[in-house]
């Protein structure tokens, strides 16, 4: 790690629309000396072609419509330097209509102004911000008590509005504050001390920026990259497979040994990979890089791979979690909605409901069944299968996530721990649904004797799986055995989501208890579906035949088949397995 580079720091500017939030940071930009050459300039001339007064906020409301309609729609990113550090600082939103911009600009800052406006005082959304800056995890707050000149710096003014706001904040357990008079317009105890405001004896704004405390280095945290896509190259005999993410924290060396999380599977590194770059022995967090493994593991999109020799991330279903709901919908219990989280997109349902806040009265609700739009709400929530994740204190990037509903980001929030009750839905919702039948007169055995074989739900996936299981179907068939095949019809960008794994798991049930054999065929499927395949389908046989060149998924009952072999090849060697184990009998291929 590069120890000469210059310590960075990412601060978010939130408050209620037109508090003077982007005056606040035009005016840091001037007084700075940040500002591109002649942009001051420019900016005041073109108020003065149109007639309009001059406002330290035109220098980031670039925008157009912005301009026009007098509000930050979205976030607006900056820069500035002091002797201490460089700064990247946020302009978020704060219009209501934009508050999950607001969330996405906070969601890397760590550190935060709130502005209110001394003579319009606390409104709405200043609430709304405090708590979301608590909720996001940002633990360093400055209040900046803005337009003092509209109140003509009366101190009692500045005391109601301190008294209020921290007493707001104390409930929501936020202790490191501190607030500062000031006039942005003039630049009123910004960068230099106010002649306006000598009863205020505390730092400026730049001063308390300067002391703010960096995050611990996430160099020094434990090695985490999600993995965002897996390269295979096959030109020119290179048979590379490369496992591509972002480092979000740690390093690792080439000839460590890894654990994907949360599939558990492990390899170790033999070569790290880069696009037109120097060949790198150890790399660290904020690189976008590629690894080469000593083994070829079926890998997920979403999966975090880890040190072997360092404290894993969770992998579990169930979670607990602070939330803020922006959907025009409620958020409703055991709704299916979709979790992103670094670069997992898993399938998410609500349980429960711990404590709703209004976060503008601050008043706590239990035992609702829903979350209402701007609703805070600490909640437990289970995906479909396991995933990595991290609390928030630990590895932000790994304790963030927002949810989706349909098409739209109705939601963001932390996670705050693992909830202890790992009963997943899936679970719960299996043994509901066990129901004693009323069978007929003809038993298993009886049927084993006419149709010459035991049932069994076969499941083949891969590129293949397609063709291999309708070909399988075909030669048993043509062999009089009952065999049948049914499988999902998927666009090349779907993948299995539980419902289908549940529909498979009904149909086969049914299908098996007959005494036929039947066949399905997935392209796309993880250990933890097909576990769930196994369970809905208990006590019957389940096999699974994997068209790849992979290692075993560590499933009991899996066989691994070449995929280069042509599918009427593959389907043989299915039927020979079966004979194998006692499945068939006067069976001739």
């Amino acid at each position: 790690m590069n120890k000469n580079l210059r310590e960075q720091m990412n601060i978010v500017v939130v408050g209620h629309v037109d508090h003077g939030k982007s005056t606040v940071i035009g005016r840091l930009l001037a007084d700075t000396g940040s500002l591109p050459k002649g942009k001051l300039d420019q900016v005041r001339v073109t108020c003065e072609r149109n007639a309009r007064p001059f406002e330290y906020a035109f220098l980031l409301d670039a925008l157009k419509d912005e301009q026009a309609q007098g509000i930050t729609i979205d976030t607006a990113r900056c820069f500035f330097k002091t002797k201490k550090r460089d700064y990247i600082i946020i302009d978020a939103p704060g219009h209501v209509e934009f508050l999950k911009n607001m969330i996405s600009g906070a969601a890397r800052a760590e550190a935060a102004l709130l502005v209110i406006d001394a003579h319009e005082g606390i409104q709405e959304n200043s609430k709304r911000h405090g708590y979301l800056i608590s909720m996001l995890g940002i633990h360093q707050l400055i209040v900046l008590v803005n337009k003092m000149d509209l109140v003509n710096y009366d101190w009692s003014v500045f005391d109601s509005v301190t008294t209020q706001y921290r007493n707001f904040l104390d409930n929501l357990g936020v202790s490191s504050v501190s607030f500062i008079p000031l006039s942005a317009r003039n630049g009123e105890n910004l960068a230099k001390k106010s002649d306006a405001m000598k009863w205020y004896t505390g730092k400026t704004v730049l001063e308390h920026i300067d002391a703010f405390n960096k995050q611990d280095d996430d160099y020094a945290k434990p090695f985490r990259m999600p993995v965002q896509d897996i390269y295979k190259f096959t030109a020119a005999g290179d048979d590379r497979r490369i496992i591509a993410g972002t480092i979000e924290s740690g390093q690792i060396s080439i000839g460590d040994h890894v654990t994907f999380m949360p599939s558990g599977k492990k390899s170790t590194i033999v070569s790290i990979e880069g696009f037109n770059s120097p060949v790198k022995q150890t790399i660290h967090n904020g690189y976008a890089t590629g690894f080469i493994l000593k083994d070829e593991l079926y890998l997920q999109r979403g999966e975090v791979m880890c040190r072997s020799d360092e404290r894993p991330p969770y992998s579990a279903t169930r979670f607990r979690a602070n939330i803020f709901w922006m959907g025009r919908k409620p958020m409703v219990q055991n709704q299916k909605y979709k979790l992103k989280i670094a670069a997992a997109r898993v399938p998410v349902r609500l349980v429960s409901i711990i404590t709703s806040i209004d976060a503008a009265e601050l008043t706590s609700v239990h035992g609702k069944k829903q979350i209402e739009r701007h609703d805070v709400a600490e909640c437990i929530f289970e995906t479909t299968k396991p995933f990595a994740f991290c609390n928030i204190d630990d590895i932000h990037s790994l304790g963030r996530f927002v949810i989706v509903d349909g098409y739209d980001i109705a939601g963001g929030g932390i996670i705050t721990g693992i909830d202890q009750d790992q009963t997943s839905l899936s679970n719960k919702q299996l043994q509901k649904s066990e129901i004693d039948w009323d069978t007929g007169l003809i038993t298993e055995q009886d049927r084993q004797k006419i149709y010459g074989h035991k049932s069994r739900f076969i499941v083949i996936t891969g590129k293949k799986s397609v063709q291999v299981a309708k070909s399988l179907e075909y030669q048993l068939f043509t062999h009089k055995k009952v065999a049948y095949y049914l499988g999902p019809v998927f666009d090349e960008r779907d993948a299995t989501d539980e419902t289908t794994i549940h529909k498979l798991g009904e149909f086969a049930r049914i299908f098996i208890d007959a005494g036929i054999i039947f066949i399905t065929s997935l392209k796309r499927v993880d250990e933890s579906e097909l576990n769930l395949l196994s369970k809905l389908t208990a006590p019957f046989n389940f096999f699974h035949v994997s068209i790849e060149n992979y290692e075993d998924m560590n499933t009991k009952d899996t066989i691994i088949l070449n995929g280069i072999v042509e599918h009427e090849k593959l389907s043989e060697m299915i039927i020979h397995e079966l004979k194998r184990q006692g499945d068939i009998s006067d069976f001739s291929i």
